[in-house]
């Protein structure tokens, strides 16, 4: 049992470069599985409507506006958080343009693969060096955050404020005792993938607390901001433009 005190700097198995695709492929597929049962598909829905909502006029789903909005996320692996957008704009009838941004090649050909995913941008890149042809007018980031350190992410909510348009959101990991052993128990019962079963409580340990959260945003001069606890232990951070 990790000392859920302090955020752990263990890296987890997927940051190595020595995964075979398969491996990656089978962490992707499980990890949509748990975003879809607990909860973190809708709570990246939520960060979107809670930024679209400024929005006086959203182009209708099907017609190729030159000003539809553009949504990125960053640490996008397989394309879930994205294809989750994508089949609830659908169902809104909106049109948005898709981009996912992800520094692991096996992660980015994984999404181009998936048939569920045509339509949705893939670039593989560190998000920071991305080149954008237009601005995205929202940026967002699902289970990525944790990954990094303090300073890591002062530079990273930086960088998601001064290359959007609209606002920024973030889904992450609320680090508490009963999330660590929840994941941990589900993972051993019932995943089939060694990289799920060793990163999903380590995941947890890299988590953050609430005053954790808001002096990285103190640090990135980021004022103006909402953060909301959500279930299943998720932490969801908003960020509008005036």
């Amino acid at each position: 049992m990790p000392d859920l005190t302090q955020r752990s700097y263990q890296k987890e198995l997927l940051d190595g470069d020595d995964i075979p695709f398969e491996d990656i492929k089978q962490n992707m597929q499980e990890l949509d599985v748990i975003n879809t049962w607990l909860g973190g598909h809708q709570i990246t829905i939520k960060g979107l409507q809670q930024i679209m909502n400024r929005v006086s006029h959203t182009p209708a789903f099907g017609v190729a506006h030159p000003q539809a909005l553009i949504v990125c996320e960053i640490g996008c692996g397989g394309g879930d958080n994205l294809r989750a957008i994508q089949q609830y704009c659908e169902k809104k009838r909106i049109y948005l343009k898709l981009i996912g941004i992800d520094i692991n090649p096996h992660c980015i050909a994984y999404a181009r693969s998936r048939k569920e995913n045509e339509g949705i941008e893939f670039i593989c890149s560190d998000y920071s060096k991305a080149m954008f042809t237009q601005k995205p007018d929202i940026i967002f980031s699902s289970l990525f955050c944790h990954h990094f350190t303090e300073d890591e992410l002062q530079r990273q909510f930086i960088w998601m404020k001064n290359n959007s348009t609209l606002g920024f959101f973030v889904n992450d990991l609320h680090r508490h005792p009963l999330a660590y052993h929840s994941i941990k128990l589900l993972t051993t019962l019932f995943s089939k993938s060694y990289l799920v079963k060793n990163d999903a409580p380590l995941s947890v340990a890299r988590g953050f607390k609430k005053d954790e959260l808001i002096e990285i945003l103190q640090q990135s001069s980021i004022i103006h901001y909402q953060l909301k606890w959500m279930w299943a232990f998720r932490w969801l951070l908003i960020f509008k433009h005036d």
